[in-house]
């Protein structure tokens, strides 16, 4: 008698997402079973990842995480063009560090000439990531949003301190919000119920729900999403039913794990290897429990997960 695997029966789908327009769009979402359960269902997208690109010199950054784009730091536009046309990204992700009150403070209009430029120099879509000041957050958001009407951008992070500015200018604009909320399934649901109420299409929804990197509680963060998961596929609860992003690089690279060097901790080994391999498990990490969109950093990092992720497509 032949062994037949057990498989669930999924009564919910993922919402699929277009970001960008033209050629260059990606296509999220639109899975019917758990994450590379292929044998179950459907996943008709797989996971993408966004290059991160800052607005500033980086601030505290390991060597090895600067040695990539040592020669284009400080330029965003060439920063950009480099991990398109080198390190073959699908996507950027603008970090606005500089627009931080507690930074540089640098205003609406600078951010949006910023994005202008990167824009210019690279056709993949655009994640535009604030600094988590929800104030200041509302301005530059609301300004890129209005500038650049119908690129598709995904802006965020977007929370509930704010959602209602910035969610009125996306849907006018027609760009994608990320929802942004800390850690909590419960808190995420009622953002996204929010949001759609504020009449945000669920296809132009992107959750954000705060993650970590090993070490420093990727478990909880994992349950969360997974948690997000069952409820949208096996409960077919429609308010979480959107795809997954998760800004992993910088949670990664920040830890002492990924800083300290070989020379004062020899027992962790070579340290640029070390942070390589901390961003590269932490996003798998988090594909494997339901992430779509992974922000990462380095282009070895990088590489390896899209190297396990074409394994685990067969």
């Amino acid at each position: 008698m032949s062994f037949e695997i057990p498989k669930l029966k999924y009564n919910g789908q993922i919402q699929e997402s277009t970001l960008g327009q033209g050629e260059t769009a990606v296509h999220v979402g639109g899975q019917t079973c758990y994450s590379f359960h292929l044998f179950e269902g459907d996943m008709p997208n797989l996971p993408k990842v966004a290059m991160e690109v800052y607005d500033r010199l980086p601030d505290g950054w390991p060597l090895a995480a600067i040695e990539p784009f040592k020669d284009v730091v400080g330029n965003p536009s060439r920063w950009a063009q480099k991990c398109v046309q080198e390190y073959g990204a699908d996507m950027i992700c603008l970090q606005l560090a500089s627009t931080d009150p507690n930074d540089l403070d640098t205003s609406p209009e600078e951010a949006v000439q910023t994005t202008l430029e990167v824009i210019q120099s690279v056709g993949v879509p655009l994640i535009i990531w604030g600094t988590a000041n929800p104030e200041k957050d509302s301005l530059v958001l609301i300004k890129i949003a209005e500038s650049f009407p119908g690129k598709r951008l995904v802006i965020g992070p977007v929370e509930e301190k704010n959602y209602k500015q910035i969610a009125e200018v996306a849907i006018k604009n027609n760009h994608l919000i990320a929802a942004s909320s800390p850690i909590d399934i419960n808190l995420a649901k009622q953002l996204n119920i929010l949001l759609m109420n504020n009449g945000l299409s669920p296809s132009d929804l992107l959750i954000d729900p705060t993650v970590s990197s090993i070490g420093y509680g990727i478990e909880y963060a994992y349950s969360i999403i997974e948690r997000m998961r069952i409820a949208a596929l096996t409960q077919h609860d429609d308010k979480l039913q959107m795809p997954i992003l998760c800004n992993v690089a910088r949670e990664a690279w920040k830890s002492k794990e990924a800083g300290i060097t070989a020379a004062d901790a020899p027992e962790l080994g070579d340290e640029t290897n070390r942070g390589i391999l901390l961003e590269a498990v932490s996003a798998m990490v988090l594909l494997l429990a339901g992430g779509d969109v992974m922000i990462m950093r380095h282009p070895k990092a990088i590489s390896l997960v899209k190297e396990i992720v074409r394994e685990l497509e067969g």
